[in-house]
């Protein structure tokens, strides 16, 4: 199995590693803490980051819009510090995972299998990335399998913000593309005009991320690249039973 072909079979990471954002549990850990679902999310996400200017975490979001963006990170860092509210978002994250992989046997092979990904990583020019891996796992596996699933989720969209900037398409245009229908939520009064060569740049782009991620996937042995595909399968299959009830 390539390293391509581990990543095709877990490219479920990329819904998973986000499905803890805005469900009602993290929604109301935000508002109890006095940032709504938006605010925590920002907060939340980019406070690994530190206390910074909204420029230093609109460029590791990519994607929104810039003046969305300070708007929701000035209004929130006078509320609760960055790396409190980094540390807050991601318990929310631990406790989905405690109250929906529990059940799951042989995670364990998938944090394990993860964190050899990770950590085969350098991490220059991946500060979100390295950010988050620098948060502490969780020591119970079903919160440590989320958890490592919240990593290498903003693994790969770290590295494909980086891989968008060696092929010269910026964020806003390659939004638009990969998510045409949400640009109002990101921030986006209006679409922008795709070329043919925006596209082919978002080929190349995506191209150049799967080569970048390579080295790290194959570090994988043979039962762990199996026990991530199979870790990964098993909890997508408990998210979206619980999503159908």
């Amino acid at each position: 199995m390539t390293p391509v072909d581990i990543m095709r079979a877990t490219q479920g990471i990329a819904h998973m590693g986000a499905a803890f954002y805005f469900i009602p549990e993290t929604v109301e850990v935000g508002k109890a803490n006095g940032l709504g679902g938006l605010r925590f999310y920002f907060l939340g996400r980019g406070g690994v980051l530190g206390d910074v200017d909204s420029d230093v975490v609109r460029s590791a979001f990519g994607y929104f819009q810039p003046d969305l963006v300070r708007k929701l990170w000035e209004s929130s860092v006078t509320v609760m510090s960055p790396r409190a509210a980094a540390t807050l978002y991601l318990s929310c994250a631990h406790d989905l995972g405690r109250r929906q992989f529990s059940a799951i046997i042989g995670l364990d092979g998938f944090v394990d299998a993860a964190a050899t990904v990770i950590s085969a990583v350098e991490g220059t020019s991946l500060p979100l990335f390295v950010g988050v891996r620098a948060e502490p796992v969780p020591t119970d596996t079903p919160a440590a399998a989320m958890h490592q699933m919240v990593v290498l989720r903003e693994l790969r969209g770290s590295v494909h913000l980086l891989a968008l900037t060696a092929v010269g398409l910026n964020s806003s245009l390659a939004h638009a593309i990969r998510r045409p229908n949400d640009l109002t939520m990101f921030g986006y009064t209006e679409a922008p005009q795709i070329t043919d060569a925006d596209r082919n740049a978002w080929d190349r782009a995506e191209a150049l991320t799967d080569e970048i991620l390579a080295p790290a996937y194959a570090a994988l042995s043979d039962p762990q690249a199996r026990a991530l595909i199979d870790g990964a399968n098993a909890m997508e299959a408990a998210l979206a039973d619980t999503a159908s009830r």
